[in-house]
């Protein structure tokens, strides 16, 4: 579709508004990547080179602190394209309202490349490398537009008219979930680099054990994160070469932290920490930020910086704006993941991280096939059945969790020493907990309530009937099936 008369009113109207020193609008780029912590090398990574997202952040503001409202996909990418937490339009529940039972946004609140549309821009959506005719994941938990792409690629523009473009790399599904699929992986990239990542060289956090398995993974996973800032690279080049660089903002960030045992799905800061950078024209060069930011922030930003205006219901905050006061505290929700229902809340300040488990009665590593068949958990689980892990490894293998989790982020950066029991951080532990009930509140967390029944049996249904159209392994889906009647079965006793 053309919109060049649009886009040029939108423009005029732009340039009548601002400064009297007229500019082009800035394109608006945003680069998200799958499963991958902030494992560069500019946020201390030692093992590998990172070279291209270092020179992003060299251009631009490199955020040592940001992270994700959610340890998940779908319910990250329904938050940071409206800019709202998912527990408060609805869309927490991770690839929910696929069924029968539709899910629909709030009638004032809009997917942000509608916004963008109407101001003119051409919006995009794509993997890499760029496929014309494919579209990139738009796994929303929530009913929307799709005329709000334009399409996959900015080429298709209107001569001289403004894009915003999201490129989605896989990241840390690169190295796969088997050990196989590490070997397969790493053979290309010693081949492409010249060499791999020597898992001896791994330094693991002290809540996994340094098994063969283990440390081949996280060698695989860094090796990912090297062939993710290669693509950076091939991204930034063509922007060169298209003459458009200088006048577009790049914005780096992941979904959420690296799928493993404790990370992904989980709300420790593996699960939610992630690298954001933003670069590009109007942004100051070579700054690092220690505040604490949320990945939600990229929507009022990236609205900011084009001269379009926020709407007043956003959640996010321009934390780029002259007058942002920084946050003292950041907050995540866990909920449903496939077939395994769950309900989990975290507050973070600096200091402190608290997260509330509402189904403690449940194990912490719930029946869930699509991590039950890495393995990685299948050799985690393995070493804890051999007596090969220690008291703190054990920790992930009891069969209920704390009610309350409680952490001195300074004294304890890995999460492993819960002070919830302890008495002298009891003033602590009710400041943070009455943290995180004024959220629920003030936001209107619609996770207080339960799925209902109709909701959940609706989900199933298509993904069943997904993997059964698509001749997945019969195992995995009887699987499923149990763990779906398992999770029935729990909910029916209160468990």
């Amino acid at each position: 579709m053309k919109k060049t008369g649009i886009w040029i009113l939108s423009l005029l109207v732009i340039l009548s508004a601002g400064n009297a020193e007229a500019q082009d609008p800035p394109n608006i780029l945003w680069i998200i990547v799958d499963d991958m912590s902030a494992h560069f090398s500019g946020y201390g990574e030692k093992l590998i080179k990172t070279p291209h997202v270092d020179q992003l952040a060299s251009r631009g503001v490199q955020f040592n602190r940001a992270f994700v409202t959610a340890p998940v996909c779908s319910t990250c990418r329904s938050a940071f394209i409206t800019g709202m937490y998912q527990t408060s339009i609805g869309a927490h529940h991770h690839r929910s309202g696929r069924g029968t039972e539709k899910i629909h946004l709030p009638e004032h609140i809009r997917p942000l490349p509608e916004l963008f549309r109407e101001a003119g821009y051409y919006t995009t959506i794509s993997g890499w490398p760029i496929r014309p005719n494919r579209l990139g994941k738009t796994d929303y938990n929530f009913q929307y537009d799709p005329k709000m792409y334009d399409g996959a690629d900015w080429a298709s523009r209107s001569e001289g008219q403004p894009f915003f473009a999201q490129i989605q790399l896989p990241g840390g599904k690169l190295r796969g979930g088997t050990t196989a699929g590490n070997e397969t992986f790493v053979t290309r990239v010693e081949e492409k680099f010249g060499g791999r990542v020597k898992p001896e060289n791994v330094v693991l956090p002290p809540y996994y054990p340094r098994t063969d398995v283990m440390l081949k993974d996280w060698a695989a996973y860094l090796d990912s994160v090297r062939e993710t800032d290669h693509v950076v690279g091939n991204i930034l080049d063509r922007l060169k070469a298209e003459n458009v660089l200088e006048n577009t903002v790049v914005i780096f960030m992941t979904d959420h932290g690296l799928s493993h045992v404790r990370g992904k799905q989980f709300m420790y800061d593996e699960g939610l920490h992630v690298p954001l950078v933003i670069a590009g024209p109007g942004i100051p060069a070579g700054k690092q930020r220690n505040d604490l930011v949320e990945h939600i922030d990229i929507a009022p930003i990236s609205l900011a910086l084009a001269g379009i205006e926020i709407p007043t219901h956003m959640q996010a905050h321009d934390i780029l704006a002259k007058n942002y006061k920084p946050r003292d505290a950041v907050f995540a929700a866990r909920d449903r993941c496939d077939e395994t229902v769950e309900h989990m809340r975290s507050v973070r300040t600096q200091k402190y991280k608290y997260i509330r488990n509402y189904l403690d009665q449940r194990p912490h590593l719930q029946p869930n096939a699509y991590k039950d068949h890495k393995s990685i958990v299948i050799a985690f689980k393995e070493a804890g059945a051999s007596g090969k892990l220690n008291e703190i490894q054990k920790q992930l293998l009891t069969p209920t969790r704390p009610k309350h989790e409680l952490y001195d982020l300074d004294q304890d950066p890995y999460e492993i020493h819960n002070l919830a029991d302890d008495p002298a951080y009891k003033q602590i532990l009710r400041k943070m907990q009455h943290r995180l009930a004024n959220w629920e509140e003030e936001t209107g967390d619609q996770g207080r309530d339960p799925e209902p029944a109709v909701i959940f049996d609706s989900d199933m249904k298509v993904y069943v009937d997904k993997l059964e159209a698509r001749g997945n392994d019969p195992k995995r889906i009887i699987e499923i099936k149990a763990n779906i009647q398992l999770m029935k079965k729990w909910a029916a006793q209160g468990k």
